[in-house]
C-alpha cells in the first residue's frame, strides 16, 4: 500500500500517528474518529451537509457518539508506550492485518533493581533486588541469550491467564495449574544496548531521573504473587522431557541474585527509592530491537533483569517502526507519522463547538485544517 500524491476523496486507506505516552490506543482512535466524521476529506459532501444542518441538540448528540467513519488501528500500544500507531480508515481497515503480523522496531529503557507486577512503571512494586554488581559489559553479554527465536510469556501476575482465569486466582484458591504455562513464539531479529545511564543527583545533573514506582503490592497480593511463582515451578516439573521451556520459566529457576549468592558481603536490600543514597541509585539501560509480531518487549526487559541476578522494569517504550511507517532519527522528528498535537488541538476546538472545515475544502487544500493537510500529505491508499 504505497504512499500516493493525490488520493481520492473521501479518503480510504491508512496513515500513521505518533501516539503520545499516557493515552490508550482506543482513546486515540475515538478522538480522530470524531474529527474524521465532521471532515470533508472523509465524508461525502451531501452527507456532511445534511449532518451539519441538524438542530443544535442533534449536533451535540453527534459529537458525543463515535460517528459514521470506520476507523481501526493496526497494533495496540500500551498507555505507557509512544510512537508509531498505524490507523486504517474506511476500506483501509481491511489492510490492518498485515501490520499486526509484520516486524516492528522499538527503543525501550529499563530501570534496574525493581520488579513490578506489570513489568513496567505503571504497575506496583513486587520486589527489589541488588543491582550494584551489574555493569554495562554484563548487560551487553546477557543480550546474546535473548536474540533469535525465543519462547515468551506475558507478565505472570498481571496478564497471564490459563483457561481464561488469571494465575493469581489459582494461587488464591490454592489450586494447581492444569498444565505448564503456554508460551508464545517470538523472534528477536536485532537487540542492541545503545545507552547506559547512571542516576541523576546533585553532583550528576546529566543522569536519568526515573524512579521506582511508589505503589506496591499489598501483603495479600504479594503472597499470591509468590504463590504464582510456586505454581509455575510445580507445573514446569510436569513438562514432558525435551519440550522447550519458556525463557521466563527458566530464569525463575535461577537464584534471585547472582551477587547475593556469590559475595561474602551481599548487598543489603532496600524497599523504596527514597531510601537509596543519591550516589548509589540504580542505572538504566536502553535497548534498540527489531522483533517479530507478538513479542513482549516488557518481558524482555524483565527477563534481562532476572538473567543479571537482579530485577528490572520498563520506564520508557517507543515503537520506532511498524511496516513502512517510521519515526525520524531525532526525538523531534516524527518521520512518516502525523504528530498527535494537531489532533489534540482540533479535538479541543471541536469540543468548544468551533466549525469544521468548509465543504469546499474537499477540493481546495488552502481551506483545510492543519490536521487535514498533514493527514493528506502522509496518506497511503
Amino acid at each position: 500500500m504505497p504512499k500516493v500524491n493525490n488520493p481520492s476523496i473521501p479518503l480510504s486507506g491508512i496513515f500513521a500517528i505518533a501516539k503520545p505516552s499516557g493515552m490508550t490506543s482506543m482513546a486515540v482512535v475515538e478522538t480522530i474518529q470524531k474529527l474524521f466524521s465532521d471532515s470533508p476529506l472523509f465524508v461525502e459532501a451531501e452527507s456532511l451537509e445534511k449532518q451539519r444542518s441538524k438542530s443544535g441538540k442533534k449536533k451535540i448528540k453527534l459529537q458525543r457518539k463515535i460517528g459514521p467513519v470506520k476507523v481501526g488501528q493496526g497494533g495496540t500500544l500500551d498507555p505507557l508506550a509512544d510512537g508509531v500507531l498505524v490507523v486504517g480508515v474506511s476500506k483501509g481497515t481491511k489492510s490492518l492485518g498485515r501490520f499486526l503480523h509484520c516486524t516492528k522496531e522499538y527503543k525501550t529503557i529499563g530501570l534496574l533493581g525493581c520488579e513490578t507486577d506489570s513489568y513496567d512503571s505503571e504497575g506496583a512494586r513486587v520486589r527489589t533486588a541488588p543491582w550494584k554488581h551489574i555493569t554495562r559489559e554484563q548487560v551487553e553479554a546477557t543480550l546474546a541469550q535473548f536474540r533469535g527465536p525465543i519462547k515468551q510469556v506475558p507478565p505472570i501476575y498481571s496478564a497471564l491467564k490459563m483457561d481464561g482465569k488469571p494465575l493469581y486466582e489459582y494461587a488464591r484458591e490454592g489450586k494447581p495449574l492444569p498444565r505448564p504455562i503456554e508460551a508464545r513464539d517470538a523472534n528477536v531479529l536485532e537487540l542492541e544496548l545503545i545507552n547506559w545511564q547512571e542516576a541523576g543527583s546533585t553532583s550528576n545533573s546529566s543522569g536519568h531521573t526515573y524512579t521506582w514506582p511508589k505503589k506496591e503490592l499489598s501483603e495479600a497480593d504479594r503472597s499470591r504473587y509468590v504463590g504464582v511463582k510456586d505454581l509455575i515451578a510445580k507445573a514446569e516439573s510436569q513438562r514432558p522431557p525435551g519440550e522447550d521451556k519458556p525463557l521466563t520459566a527458566q530464569l525463575l529457576d535461577q537464584p534471585e541474585s547472582v551477587e547475593a549468592s556469590t559475595s561474602a558481603q551481599p548487598e543489603p536490600l532496600v524497599d523504596s527509592w527514597d531510601a537509596i543514597p543519591e550516589s548509589e541509585r540504580p542505572p538504566t539501560f536502553e535497548l534498540k530491537m527489531t522483533v517479530s509480531s507478538g513479542t513482549y518487549v516488557r518481558s524482555i526487559v524483565h527477563d534481562i533483569g532476572l538473567a543479571l541476578g537482579s530485577a528490572a522494569h520498563v520506564v520508557s517504550l517507543t515503537r520506532t517502526r511498524q511496516g513502512e511507517f517510521a519515526l525520524g532519527e531525532s526525538d523531534s522528528d516524527q518521520g512518516d507519522c502525523v504528530p498527535w498535537s494537531v489532533f489534540e488541538k482540533a479535538s479541543e476546538d471541536q469540543k468548544e463547538g468551533l466549525p469544521g472545515s468548509p465543504l469546499d475544502a474537499m477540493t481546495d487544500d488552502t481551506k483545510r485544517a492543519e490536521w487535514e493537510q498533514l493527514v493528506f500529505s502522509k496518506w497511503h491508499d
